[in-house]
């Protein structure tokens, strides 16, 4: 029932078994067609990837375009639903089965368990960034550094114990510094 948003990727060299430009003359085989749900603000909206198989009308050599990368592979999130599910959680502390009431309300039907296995997988995707946001912010002359003891459960022994969150800060633009500011949140549990 969403509305479908056509993306036909076709391909763009030439054909690798005569060198022929494929154009409208190739043959279609048929098409692989991928759907991507994607959430544009307020809205709902399916991606359609279709990448015809096209056939060389010279030479018969089959060519198809390449599948773009997906955020998480073999999955049908695309990365602007991606990151509402994430900014919603984290930064407007909105739990993932609250927003899975919410997009069943528009009428898509989203299980808070398939919602955490991508937020998860998209962290995981992430460690990427954050591990070489922290290699560049130890990289600089003068960094920042903040330690804030919390209460954080110890499930064996049912109290809790004190954990640390950290906060490792870059900011130059005071000093005339080239480097852009930047901050990584990290926890220890000792």
């Amino acid at each position: 029932h969403l509305p479908r948003i056509d993306a036909r990727l076709t391909p763009d060299t030439p054909c690798v078994g005569c060198g022929v430009t494929l154009d409208d003359t190739a043959k279609t085989l048929g098409e692989d067609v991928m759907e991507e749900l994607e959430y544009v603000p307020g809205r709902f909206v399916v991606n359609r990837i279709i990448r015809p198989r096209l056939s060389c009308a010279a030479c018969e050599t089959i060519a198809q375009a390449p599948m773009p990368s997906r955020p998480i592979p073999k999955s049908y999130a695309g990365p602007g639903l991606l990151a509402s599910i994430i900014v919603n959680k984290y930064a407007d502390h909105l739990p993932l089965y609250r927003q899975a009431q919410i997009y069943s309300r528009q009428g898509v039907d989203l299980d808070r368990t398939t919602l955490a296995g991508w937020v998860g997988k998209a962290a995981y995707e992430l460690g990427h960034v954050f591990d070489g946001l922290i290699t560049d912010l130890k990289g600089s002359s003068k960094l920042f550094m903040d330690e804030t003891r919390a209460p954080v459960l110890d499930p064996g022994r049912c109290k809790t114990k004190t954990g640390y969150f950290w906060a490792l800060t870059r900011d130059d633009r005071a000093w005339d510094g080239q480097a852009p500011p930047g901050v990584a949140f990290t926890y220890a549990p000792g």
